[in-house]
């Protein structure tokens, strides 16, 4: 259902605002250069700042541009369940084609706690959902046996798994299957993640690269190794200076050397050090982008 390279999209700020006119040319840009779909409010969106006004409104800005073109994956996501059923209940009335949903944070809850938040989400809206799970930023990690409790109800079809744990998507496979969607949410093993059962990547570093990170998930796909693995090289450098410092600072630099955004993000985060702005500078020039 979903597949390939999908962008975690950055969410533009001009003067403290959301700029929504930056927003949707970067999404027209995005589709423009080959992504297989796209993410507005994930945590690149920086959707812990958005208030629940603007939240609403960058998932609807995305699908006036994306909708009919690629995917639409809003992020609905809350550690309050009716937060995120209120929030994925506009996704669906938005025209949004999915929600991606992630574990809820700090509460911390146990595995049955986790299985019945998104089934509460899914018996109250008729959305597919992908389940986000994400241990550094949520605390909990979701197991192998809940996700096969979950893969059994309506309109979960998916995961984002940014465990960094290669053993997972095959113990996924085995357990689930190979029709359940995985995709990785690690831009550096998004190719380590296909081979052991992975369909693509929800991606950071495509916000930046979309022609690349695209072309190297249409090179898997095809089973065009060599391509696929060259690119995979050259992104490297551009990944580990996405993530030098908290995302999404490093990358809104890069997306204003691009002349795609403002550096600009909201407290309690803030702009990338000079550090990470002279490592993401170089990354970029040495890829031949800037």
């Amino acid at each position: 259902m979903f597949k390939g390279s999908i962008t975690a999209l950055i969410t533009p700020f001009r003067d403290g605002s959301v700029d929504d006119s930056a927003f949707q040319d970067f999404v027209a840009w995005q589709i423009a250069e080959g992504t297989h779909g796209v993410v507005p409010c994930g945590t690149t969106g920086e959707s812990p700042t958005l208030s629940h006004d603007e939240h609403k409104r960058v998932v609807e800005l995305c699908v006036e541009v994306a909708k009919g073109k690629v995917p639409v994956i809003a992020g609905t996501g809350s550690n309050s369940t009716e937060e995120a059923i209120a929030l994925t209940r506009h996704a669906k009335q938005a025209g949004a084609d999915a929600a991606l949903v992630v574990a809820p944070y700090y509460n911390k809850p146990s595995q049955e706690g986790l299985f019945r938040h998104y089934e509460a989400i899914v018996k109250a809206v008729d959305l597919p959902v992908i389940v986000y799970n994400i241990p550094g930023r949520s605390v909990v990690n979701i197991s192998v046996e809940t996700f096969a409790r979950l893969a059994k109800l309506p309109n979960i079809v998916g995961v984002k798994d940014a465990t960094a744990d290669l053993a997972r998507p095959l113990q996924m496979r085995v357990a689930l299957g190979d029709k359940f969607c995985q995709l990785s949410g690690e831009d550096a093993t998004a190719t380590a993640f296909n081979a052991q059962g992975g369909v693509g990547c929800i991606s950071v570093t495509s916000n930046i690269a979309p022609r690349l990170c695209a072309d190297m998930q249409n090179a898997w796909a095809k089973g065009d190794l060599a391509t696929c693995f060259a690119i995979r090289d050259k992104l490297m450098p551009i990944h580990d200076a996405m993530f030098c410092e908290t995302s999404p600072a490093p990358v809104k630099y890069a997306a204003s050397l691009l002349g795609k955004s403002t550096d600009q993000v909201r407290l309690p985060l803030v702009a990338a050090s000079d550090a990470a702005r002279a490592k993401v500078k170089a990354a970029l020039a040495q890829a031949g982008l800037i």
